[in-house]
């Protein structure tokens, strides 16, 4: 750690602490060469892939953006705002524990699909119609043929 006063490299930690909710850690610093004290925090950064568009654009990922996609297919659901965020919590998680830099669309796209699935068979042929641009009425009925021989014991 560079100290901010004499900008030596040579410093060493006095007394280090976790914040109440567990997500910083606290050092108390002193400086070797100058002797002056300071205080540095680290936090986890997390960094979501790049997403990668049909048409090659990449684009950073947006929650609030994947959130309104859930939203919008459910819209006038029996589905509660919890399991809603739960979804979208497990999406990001199976973004972060990719370990990508980017991925395509399709792949969040797919997530999403999975998630919609077991939230709600409506909701899951609304966002797949638009998703997968459904042009006729069979394509619908080849959706909601897939989920009924999955639902079937």
């Amino acid at each position: 750690m560079k100290c901010p006063f004499c900008s030596s490299f040579d410093t060493q930690v006095i007394d280090s602490r976790v914040s109440e909710e567990g997500d910083t850690i606290r050092r108390r610093r002193r400086c070797t060469a100058c002797d002056r004290r300071f205080t540095t925090y680290e936090r986890v950064e997390l960094v979501m892939p790049t997403l990668v568009k049909r048409n090659g654009t990449r684009v950073e990922f947006d929650v609030d953006k994947l959130r309104g996609s859930l939203n919008l297919a459910l819209r006038k659901r029996p589905v509660s705002t919890e399991d809603v965020d739960a979804a979208v919590a497990r999406i990001e998680e199976a973004l972060l524990v990719s370990g990508l830099r980017e991925v395509e669309s399709g792949y969040v796209g797919e997530l999403v699909m999975a998630e919609l699935k077991k939230l709600d068979q409506v909701g899951y042929v609304r966002f797949a119609s638009v998703y997968k641009s459904f042009e006729d009425i069979g394509e619908f009925v080849k959706a909601i043929d897939e989920i009924q021989v999955q639902r079937k014991p």
